[in-house]
């Protein structure tokens, strides 16, 4: 007897996404069955955004077609037709979160009475119905802040299932949930697919995949590179796939280890907070140590700890023996930290000012007396910094907004080196800025540990972190895992997706 072919429920074909010169996506695939799980994963940058906010109907491909239980997508002006096919549950939530359960279950659809009024009677009685169809447990009248992350993930399935959606994709859906609450998604995931529900699972934690999925895609450089059942892929052959050819050159490490016996510069004893929990680490004077992890790993959030941007809920950390101020980015300087930020244009930049003004910020104490700044001073420094970081300005004068993106980190490099710190944090110092920027940014980071300062990186670029002394691999908010300098890329990369620990 044959087989019965299966149509797919979801099923994209030849994908193309561009953003200017940038491909986004160049050959996108996916093509999902019936009340199966289906994992996306691929290493950040892979494509697995763009091509959930095609396979969303958020934006139209370039080329390539979707298709849904075989019939073409709908055109991108129809929403309620996409949401009649498929809904995407974020990390981030969409719900209104001063609404109520029900309110946000049917938003712009509340049913109403006489006079046009909204019946709030059926409301909740309707909103009840949807939570009690797909065995939802929350209180329709609960806030909808006052949720616990579980319980709003499953409201928001439950509103798209209302829709009349059968396709469900869920974006790194267990990023902020605990054990327990992951073990308690998974239950109700199966029991949802026994109803009849696709699901879409995106997550950097492979081992969720193996628990929970029956195929996996991959993507990797904004390619398709394989589609397989769970059962017949190892978890050496799923990050080889993610990581690409394995090879065997090493990471760089011509420079000389850091001597046994340099001093201690940073030393964390149990820091917990919400992101991260019982962090203990050291950096050496003339060390440059990576953390690396996943989305949700607490990486970002322990680093702009160490830089004043945050509290932690416990815990000490000390520079040179004496204790780092938290939550304060001005005594985090005047206590010697200087930092590149996560986010540039945010945090990193006063766009309104020139070069100059941005580059000597954190040094206008060094600059003058009584709180006159000598002008003269202040340009022959910002000269010299913008002439050692290669930074492509006109002069101090230029408006910062002008500048490119890559010469734009410089200057927020610069002024993170400004004020010779014995600590420099770097958050992701090299995103978004092109080959060149990025060499000069790096080198900039190995000039300062050869000057005996501690560095202390966060990356999700293995380029960045090749340059390390060692690299701590958060997951969950613990350090699972450190790898000397030498480490293979399919090495750190099972670290970081979670395949060599529990």
């Amino acid at each position: 007897m044959s087989t019965p072919v299966v149509t797919p429920l979801v099923e994209a074909r030849g994908i193309v996404k561009r953003y200017g010169p940038t491909v986004a996506l160049r050959e996108g695939q996916l093509t999902v069955l019936p009340g199966e799980s289906h994992a996306l994963v691929g290493r950040n940058g892979a494509g697995k955004s763009t091509l959930v906010n095609v396979l969303t109907g958020l934006q139209a491909a370039d080329e390539g077609t979707i298709r849904f239980d075989g019939e073409p997508a709908p055109p991108l002006a129809d929403r309620d037709a996409w949401r009649r096919k498929v809904a995407c549950v974020y990390q981030k939530p969409t719900v209104v979160p001063e609404l109520s359960v029900a309110e946000n279950l049917l938003i712009n659809r509340q049913p109403t009475g006489r006079g046009g009024l909204i019946s709030w009677r059926r409301l909740k009685a309707e909103a009840a119905e949807v939570l009690a169809t797909w065995d939802v447990h929350v209180d329709p009248d609960a806030r909808t802040a006052d949720l616990k992350v579980e319980d709003r993930q499953m409201v928001e399935i439950a509103r798209a299932l209302s829709f009349g959606a059968r396709f469900i994709i869920l974006d790194e859906p267990t990023a902020q949930l605990d054990n327990r609450e992951i073990e308690r998604l998974f239950t109700r995931m199966r029991a949802l697919q026994e109803s009849g529900v696709t699901f879409l699972f995106i997550s950097h934690h492979l081992q969720e995949v193996y628990e929970v999925c029956q195929t996996v895609t991959v993507l990797r450089d904004a390619r398709w590179i394989t589609t397989a059942p769970v059962a017949d892929l190892s978890r050496a052959a799923l990050v080889e796939a993610m990581a690409g050819e394995i090879v065997a050159e090493r990471a760089a490490s011509a420079r000389d280890a850091v001597a046994d016996d340099a001093p201690v510069a940073l030393e964390a004893r149990g820091l917990t907070s919400e992101s991260y929990d019982g962090i203990d680490l050291s950096v050496r004077h003339g060390e440059v140590v990576g953390l690396a992890g996943s989305s949700g790993s607490g990486k970002i959030e322990l680093a702009e700890t160490f830089a004043g941007l945050r509290t932690p809920t416990g815990g000490t950390a000390r520079l040179d023996g004496r204790p780092l101020p938290f939550g304060d980015v001005q005594a985090a300087l005047g206590a010697g930290v200087g930092c590149v930020p996560r986010d540039r244009h945010e945090q990193g930049l006063v766009a309104g000012m020139t070069v100059g003004d941005n580059a000597t910020m954190s040094v206008l104490g060094r600059l003058g007396r009584y709180g006159f700044i000598g002008t003269r001073r202040k340009r022959v420094f910002a000269a010299d910094l913008i002439r050692r970081l290669d930074i492509h300005a006109e002069g101090p004068d230029q408006p910062v907004s002008d500048l490119s993106g890559g010469n734009a980190q410089k200057v927020v490099m610069a002024r993170a080196l400004a004020s010779d710190p014995r600590l420099l944090v770097l958050i992701n110092p090299t995103a978004g800025v092109d080959v060149k920027s990025k060499e000069s940014l790096l080198a900039r980071m190995d000039s300062a540990r050869e000057d005996g300062t501690a560095v202390l990186v966060v990356s999700d670029e293995l380029d960045d972190l090749r340059r390390c002394d060692r690299v701590l691999v958060l997951f969950h908010g613990r350090i699972v895992a450190e790898h000397p300098a030498g480490w293979h890329d399919h090495e750190l990369i099972a670290s970081i997706e979670g395949v060599d620990h529990g």
